[in-house]
């Protein structure tokens, strides 16, 4: 009998951390960080898809100026303090990008790349996954819009706000992605099930993410950081040591030029790379090593 690939039980197959083999990173390190920046197109005549004001009558109301122009601030000013951010410090980060940004901001989309950023397909716009009408079309013009920028297809995909329908991983391995950050469920990559063969499941945050801890959940600035640095603590621990969760480990961090870009973020972020910079048991990968990493590991089930 043929498993039903839309229950989560055969998409992903459950592996108790305890059960996987202890595996190594490149040089001896114990903690791949995965930095992942979120550019996004949002569109003026739609609903925001967050808000920093709510509307004086309780109500969303069209066209929503403040909370567009919240957003908006972050592709003007605020990408560019995090692609210096980066750069100054020899970091490359994967870049989670709407195909559209391609098109509507190209100046975002050609710095980015210039700078060795890696493309991560994210949705055509920014709307959930839900409401696109044709998934397959939509997975295939972002491919086509990062194609045209970077020459190449990208090898990963991360939904709009995490959002996928019960087919998304079958219609993106069709089309020839190789990983998704969406099933944050594990301090590895996994292997996701598809209808034409299986994709690598990344370790991005929730929790390690900009917009729950700053955005939704109104942490001072300063959590982030603090946060982040408690959790590589823990996991580089865990990974040196002896015990049943031993073995190298994976830590994604997410932020948006909206929110981390802001003068009063930026220093954060740049404080936070530099402590991590200065750990020599920490490697900075993008989505595409990880998943190199994975497969040639020996953890592959």
């Amino acid at each position: 009998m043929t498993a039903d690939l839309r229950r989560p039980e055969h998409r992903l197959a459950y592996r108790a951390a305890v059960d996987r083999p202890r595996i190594a990173l490149p040089g001896g390190k114990h903690l791949a960080v995965w930095p992942v920046v979120n550019v996004e197109h949002w569109l003026i005549d739609h609903p925001m898809p967050r808000q920093i004001l709510v509307a004086p009558t309780g109500a969303a109301l069209l066209p929503d100026i403040p909370n567009w122009a919240w957003h908006e601030y972050g592709m003007r000013v605020g990408f560019w303090r995090l692609l210096e951010a980066f750069e100054t410090r020899g970091i490359r980060p994967t870049l989670s990008i709407n195909g559209s940004v391609c098109e509507a901001y190209p100046r975002i989309a050609r710095a980015a790349h210039a700078a060795g950023w890696e493309f991560m397909g994210h949705g055509f716009h920014q709307v959930p996954t839900h409401r696109v009408g044709d998934e397959p079309a939509a997975i295939a013009r972002t491919i086509r819009a990062i194609r045209t920028v970077t020459g190449a297809a990208p090898r990963g995909w991360l939904g709009p706000g995490l959002t996928e329908t019960l087919d998304t991983p079958d219609h993106l391995r069709a089309a020839g992605i190789e990983y998704v950050g969406d099933w944050v469920a594990d301090d590895r990559p996994c292997r996701l099930s598809t209808a034409h063969g299986s994709l690598v499941t990344l370790p991005y945050s929730v929790e390690l993410n900009d917009i729950p801890l700053l955005a939704i959940q109104h942490h001072r600035a300063d959590e982030f950081v603090e946060r982040a640095l408690v959790q590589a603590d823990r996991l580089a621990a865990e990974a040196a040591g002896g015990g049943p969760l031993g073995g190298a480990k994976a830590m994604g961090f997410a932020i948006h030029p909206y929110i981390t870009g802001v003068p009063h973020r930026i220093g954060l972020l740049e404080r936070l790379l530099d402590a991590l910079l200065a750990r020599p048991d920490v490697v900075f990968l993008q989505g595409g090593d990880l998943v190199d990493w994975y497969l040639e590991s020996g953890d592959d089930a």
